[in-house]
């Protein structure tokens, strides 16, 4: 068992491998470029030189479990990996960039003061992406990292951490500006990379509104980052940039529809958390650190820690974010994206 949103990314690497034959010196087939936090992280913490596992490293039972049967440093584990996972950055001996990079980091924010501890956040992928596109431009020559970057997509998930690492550091960080202030802050580092990734070569890029973490005074500020997301990110298609397009996917509106009806997507569970300690077992960061509890069918959750959605939740969110009706993913899907 363990959580899945790297299912996500790997779903969605299979889909469009089967829309246009790749050959040795064609990009047509669109590289994956993964930026964001722990739903996307894919084992880059467990390079950190950081003693604080309890927040940056996850290599320990029970994540990586369903897919792998061991702890690998994903958050979320991976279930459609009949294409070769997209690295993390900082694995040793990765230098076969041409298909994806994943530079996410568990614990990342948008804002610099969010990231608690040597994690890497987002401005710090940003710079690994240029290091990286440097090397392959020497690699690959002008013209094919030209082909490269236009042609991949660049998937994004971040911004959870920003909302809810005030809140539970007791920083004033939150108080020092009005929700509407702080959440134009998150927006604008956000599109600030979008654009830096324009800028070197960039066009299409996925991004999705955050699920719903609770009822905690954070939440408000979250929902208010839901909106200005999406009018961001229609303000840059406004703005000149040739080429540009993205897409997002609403799952703060797919979540909430799951947990008004859990037994209409196959859930019977969508309070409490199938890994953790606690009311609710939704203690932060207990499963597999601390004394905890493990349920016994992660199938029948919705959650499986505190935070990360279960492997079958995010297959359900893959599949919208792949060819969902533009009630749900605006304003292409995925797969037009990638056809793009």
């Amino acid at each position: 068992m363990g959580s899945s949103r790297s299912s996500i990314l790997c779903f969605l690497m299979l889909c469009a491998s089967f829309l246009v034959p790749t050959s040795c010196h064609s990009y047509s087939h669109g590289a994956l470029f993964i930026f964001g936090d722990s739903f996307y992280d894919a084992g880059n913490n467990i390079y950190l030189n950081t003693s604080n596992t309890s927040l940056a490293k996850l290599n320990i039972f029970p994540y990586g479990e369903t897919y792998f049967k061991h702890p690998t440093g994903r958050v979320s584990d991976a279930e459609f990996a009949k294409l070769p996972l997209i690295p993390p950055y900082l694995q040793p001996g990765n230098h076969q960039f041409t298909n994806g990079v994943n530079f996410a980091s568990g614990g990342a924010g948008a804002l610099v003061e969010n990231n608690q501890g040597p994690i890497m956040g987002l401005k710090t992928q940003l710079r690994n992406f240029k290091n990286m596109e440097k090397q392959l431009r020497k690699k690959l020559g002008a013209s094919e990292i030209k082909t490269l970057l236009s042609t991949a997509v660049y998937m994004f998930s971040i911004g959870s951490n920003d909302y809810l690492v005030p809140f539970i550091t007791n920083s004033t960080l939150l108080q020092s500006y009005s929700k509407k202030e702080y959440v134009k802050m998150v927006i604008g580092n956000i599109t600030t990379v979008i654009q830096e990734i324009y800028k070197i070569g960039g066009r299409k890029f996925g991004l999705s509104k955050l699920i719903p973490l609770g009822c905690f005074p954070f939440s408000r500020a979250q929902k208010l980052s839901s909106t200005a997301l999406l009018e961001a990110l229609k303000e840059l298609k406004k703005s000149q940039l040739k080429g540009y397009t993205y897409s997002i996917f609403d799952a703060y509106t797919a979540a909430t529809a799951i947990f008004n009806n859990p037994s209409k997507y196959g859930f019977e569970e969508v309070k409490m958390a199938c890994c953790g300690s606690g009311p609710l077992r939704g203690s932060l960061l207990a499963c597999g650190l601390k004394v905890y509890q493990l349920c016994d069918n992660v199938s029948q959750y919705f959650f499986f820690d505190e935070l990360h959605p279960t492997e079958k939740a995010n297959y359900q969110f893959a599949k919208l974010m792949w060819d969902g009706s533009p009630k749900i993913v605006k304003p292409y899907n995925l797969k037009t994206l990638f056809k793009k």
